[in-house]
This record gives C-alpha cells, sequence and structure tokens, in this order.
C-alpha cells in the first residue's frame, strides 16, 4: 500500500460523489479550484453561486493550519477572493520548515454554524481507526482528551454495536443523523481505497452533516480498480517539493509505462550517484550511504523496476548519468548501478538501454572522473554482467563489476572508499 495525499478539492469531490452512491442522500458540498491556469471569469459562469454567496478561500497545498497561519479568509465576494488569491499566487511561503509557491487555492460558500466535530478514519496493519470527537475545529489538539477513539479489524463492518461508544455522549435529536453519517463515510473510506480521511471540522447545517474542511490520502496502488471512481486524480507532490524538469522528464516517462521509473535529485553536487533496479533494494542502497556517513554526498535516488523496454532504460539511463557527470570539478565521483537478485526480469535484457546509455555519454564519464560499480543477480545476469566487463575495456571508463556473492551494502563501500581516498 502506498499512502499519497491528495487535494482538498479532490477529497470533498470523492466524498461528495459516492456518498449519494452508497446512500442515496446528498451532501451540498461545492468547492472549486483556482489556480494559475483559472478563467475567472469562466468559472463564475460555470459555478454561478461564487458571484452570489459569501465565499471562503484557502490554500489547497496539503498542509495544514492554514487557519493558524493567516492563510483562510472568510465572508469575501468573488471580486475580494480574487484580490486574495491574486496577492498569495506563486508566493513563496514557509509552514513546519518547509518552503514553497502557493499555487493552488480552494474556494467554498462561507456556511455559518454553531457547533464543529471532528471526525477521522486511518487505516493500519490490523484494520481502520475510527476518531470523534464533539470539539473539532482549529483547537482539536488542545481538546484530544475529547477525542473517542474506536478500532475496525479488516473484513469486518461498522456495526451500530462497534459505533455505539463514538456516538455515545451525543444528544438524542443529533445521535442517530451522526451515527449514519459516520457509517457511511467509513463504507465510503473502504469503497475508494482511502487509507486516510479526516474531516475537521464538520459541522450541522440544517441538521445534515457538513463537512467544512478536509483531508485525504488514498492508496495509489488500488489506482487499477478505481480509475473510474476517482476520476481525475491527482497526486500532487509535498509541499516545498517542486520537481526539476529531469525528475518532470523521468515521471513523464513513468506515467505512460507498466514499469516503474523514479528518480530524485537529492544533491545536484553530490558525488554517489545510483542507478539502481527494485524499489527494495534502491531503499538499501540510499540508506547505506546514509549509515556509513555519507548522505550529504548522496545526489540522487533512482529506482527502475518492472521490466522496462531496452529504450525506457536508455531514456532513464541517460538522464540519471547527465545529472550525475554535470559540472565536473575536478574530484572523484562513483555511479552505483545496482539492484537485488531479480525474479523475472531478463538482467541482460534491462543492461542493454544502460550500455547504450554509457556509450553515448562516454566523454562526460570520464571528464567527472566517474569510477562505476554494477552488482546484479537473477535471469541471464551472467551474460548481462559480462557485457558490462565488456564495456568499461571500451570506452575506458572503470567499471567493477559484482554478481550476487557480492553484497549490495559492500559495494556502496567500495563506492565511498573511492571518493574519499582521491580526495
Amino acid at each position: 500500500m502506498a499512502r499519497k495525499k491528495i487535494r482538498e478539492y479532490d477529497s470533498k469531490r470523492l466524498v461528495k460523489e459516492h456518498f449519494k452512491r452508497l446512500s442515496g442522500k446528498e451532501l451540498p458540498i461545492r468547492s472549486v479550484q483556482i489556480n494559475q491556469e483559472t478563467d475567472l471569469n469562466e468559472l463564475v459562469e460555470k459555478e454561478p453561486w461564487l458571484s452570489s454567496e459569501k465565499l471562503v478561500v484557502k490554500p489547497d497545498m496539503l498542509f495544514g493550519k492554514r487557519g493558524k497561519s493567516g492563510l483562510v479568509a472568510l465572508k469575501l465576494d468573488f471580486a475580494e477572493v480574487a484580490t486574495f488569491v491574486k496577492d498569495r499566487l506563486g508566493k513563496e511561503v514557509e509552514m513546519s520548515g518547509c518552503k514553497g509557491p502557493i499555487t493552488t487555492f480552494i474556494v467554498e460558500p462561507f456556511v455559518p454554524h454553531n457547533e464543529e466535530f471532528y471526525l477521522n478514519i486511518v487505516s493500519d496493519r490490523l484494520g481502520c481507526s475510527i476518531s470523534f470527537s464533539e470539539c473539532g475545529g482549529i483547537d482539536i489538539e488542545e481538546n484530544w482528551d475529547k477525542v473517542k477513539t474506536i478500532s475496525v479489524p479488516t473484513g469486518s463492518s461498522l456495526t451500530p454495536e462497534i459505533c455505539a461508544p463514538l456516538v455515545a455522549t451525543l444528544p438524542l435529536e443529533i445521535k442517530g443523523e451522526l451515527e449514519d453519517f459516520i457509517q457511511v463515510i467509513f463504507t465510503l473510506f473502504q469503497d475508494l481505497d482511502f487509507t486516510f480521511l479526516e474531516m475537521n471540522p464538520f459541522a450541522l447545517v440544517d441538521g445534515k452533516p457538513y463537512p467544512l474542511d478536509m483531508r485525504g490520502e488514498l492508496d495509489d496502488t488500488a489506482a487499477f480498480k478505481n480509475f473510474k471512481k476517482w476520476g481525475d486524480i491527482e497526486f500532487p507532490m509535498p509541499f516545498g517539493r517542486v520537481m526539476s524538469p529531469t525528475e518532470s522528464f523521468i515521471h513523464g516517462l513513468d506515467e505512460k509505462t507498466s514499469a516503474s521509473l523514479k528518480f530524485t535529485v537529492l544533491n545536484p553536487k553530490g558525488r554517489i550517484w545510483t542507478m539502481v533496479a527494485g524499489g527494495g533494494a534502491s531503499v538499501i542502497y540510499a540508506d547505506t550511504v546514509g549509515d556509513l556517513g555519507y548522505a550529504s554526498e548522496l545526489g540522487n535516488y533512482a529506482e527502475y523496476s518492472g521490466a522496462p523496454k531496452e529504450d525506457e532504460v536508455l531514456q532513464y539511463a541517460r538522464v540519471v548519468i547527465d545529472c550525475a557527470t554535470a559540472n565536473p570539478d575536478g574530484k572523484t565521483r562513483a555511479l552505483v548501478i545496482g539492484g537485488g537478485i531479480a525474479n523475472f526480469t531478463d538482467v541482460a535484457a534491462t543492461f542493454n538501454g544502460i550500455i547504450r546509455a554509457l556509450k553515448e555519454k562516454e566523454a562526460k564519464l570520464k571528464a567527472a572522473r566517474m569510477h562505476i560499480y554494477v552488482r546484479r543477480g537473477g535471469p541471464n545476469y551472467q551474460k548481462g554482467l559480462a557485457k558490462m566487463r565488456s564495456l568499461g575495456d571500451e570506452i575506458g571508463v572503470p567499471i567493477e563489476v559484482y554478481g550476487p556473492e557480492a553484497t549490495m551494502t559492500g559495494i556502496c563501500k567500495e563506492a565511498i572508499e573511492y571518493i574519499t581516498a582521491a580526495a
């Protein structure tokens, strides 16, 4: 399971659409997104309520405490919303130590209310936990002792008996309505493969629940079965994280293939770079470099898996090598082309793309004083490793080649010893 945060707009869109499908009842949620590409005139034509009601506007940027940070405006008309957005769109803010520009806003009707409730559902290894409080809102953390929590084991439904502790102290006139609401939201949570859903707060409007603020996370590995239910869903980067052109290129490749191609630049001036097959192996290589005290020299995180085609590997390897060899400064560098022991992937076939890229980038590799370490096992690995050994002699770049007899952590240590010995 991979928990991916989604914007508040998408959380509310999914809850609105599927609450009605699952319960037959309508949640009167209305919201719109505004970003750099939004035509405000077209938006008002499409959503006339924007010009006739008082509004709330706030960033939709995967960070919390927006109200406490002065980033929420209430009771504005649309002209005032436009000014609020214009003054902040693209401006950098700092939240919890992370800096980044505000690129997306959510606009909703201002909903007068007297009471604020809190609801949180989160999945864990044994099932789900559901938390509820009659004291929701921005001070929920200060009132955490009033939050009630229950657990629902995997495969179980949320029955009235299980739900009872959450609503036991509610007044009778709202108890049934809120119990039904919690049960439908839990059903929706499971049906859409949410991993986290929080409403803080939700209110009662004309006696009916109305989510005012919402955070959601989806299990993105369930996209194959939910693409119709989710619709055009976006998984934004964490706040403060902006893709470089090279990262965007790899991200585009990844979206167009059934394989997995991941690439993140950690330190453009780093002297240890990786190109690793397999998600688990890629984490081991990166963690090992950090554990040995050289996280500051780790240039990137990279992972390819799922038997990508030779041309895909070629394009991927070109990007990694270009970043690893950029701006040579006379200091030595190391490139670790590693992996675990493959079960099904033809090692020789995937190496073909990497070998073609290394041949193309011969001059850059030499200028960067690059030393390459290869470690791999799996189907046809002997042939793949033999090709790598021959390549070193052919292009005149030092390439040390190991099979599964060597450890993954061992070649990380060798790479570190190389760059430190020549320092």
